[in-house]
């Protein structure tokens, strides 16, 4: 166990100057509350599932929400590239092949999780998101980056706690969401969530 741990610190030292690392941090204590006893892979691949954005590069993905909600052609090039670089470091780090090869497949699919596991790990990630994230994103649908509207981000911070299987996750998401509206309408200036439900009954009917 001790030398488990201290893996983990090296991956916490690792995290640390990466601009979102309190998202990583927060999605690790998530973790924590949902499954305590999570094995070292899945608490390796929580902590740093998103690292490739530390790392920015020519094949470094751009999301787009105007490709839709969500942007499954972005989600999979940022899981798989962040695979690749956190398998990278954990061999630097001379860590048994075997525990590389879990995190690596956790990692590459930390949006759509699949399994035990890596549903736990989505789970996480989607609970930090909505607690560390909101106001990020709602920069964005004010300034239109990355083809977001506030409608758009009203959309996505539904989707990240929709899109949880977990049904002990999904309780603690709700009252998350709905702080992250309320967020996105006091910013906005108007209640965007009621907007996005209306056109979309409007388009069911």
């Amino acid at each position: 166990m001790s030398g488990d741990g201290e893996l983990l610190e090296r991956a916490r030292s690792w995290v640390a100057p990466y601009w979102n690392a309190l998202h990583l941090y927060r999605a690790l204590d998530w973790l924590f509350l949902l499954a305590p006893q999570a094995d070292l892979a899945l608490r390796l691949a929580t902590l740093t599932h998103d690292m490739e954005r530390h790392f920015p590069g020519p094949d470094s993905p751009v999301m787009d929400a105007r490709r839709g909600i969500p942007d499954r052609s972005y989600e999979a090039q940022h899981q798989e590239r962040s695979a690749r670089i956190v398998a990278a470091w954990l061999e630097e780090q001379g860590a048994d092949p075997t525990l590389v090869r879990a995190v690596r497949d956790l990692v590459a699919v930390h949006e759509w999780g699949g399994w035990p596991e890596a549903d736990l790990l989505q789970a996480a990630d989607s609970l930090s998101f909505l607690e560390v994230n909101v106001d990020r994103f709602i920069a964005f649908g004010l300034s239109g980056e990355r083809g977001f509207t506030p409608e758009l981000v009203a959309r996505h911070f539904r989707y990240m706690a929709e899109r949880i299987r977990l049904p002990r996750a999904r309780e603690l998401a709700r009252p998350l969401l709905a702080a992250a509206l309320a967020r996105l309408e006091e910013r906005t200036g108007r209640a965007v969530e009621a907007t996005v439900v209306a056109r979309e009954r409007s388009c069911d009917g």
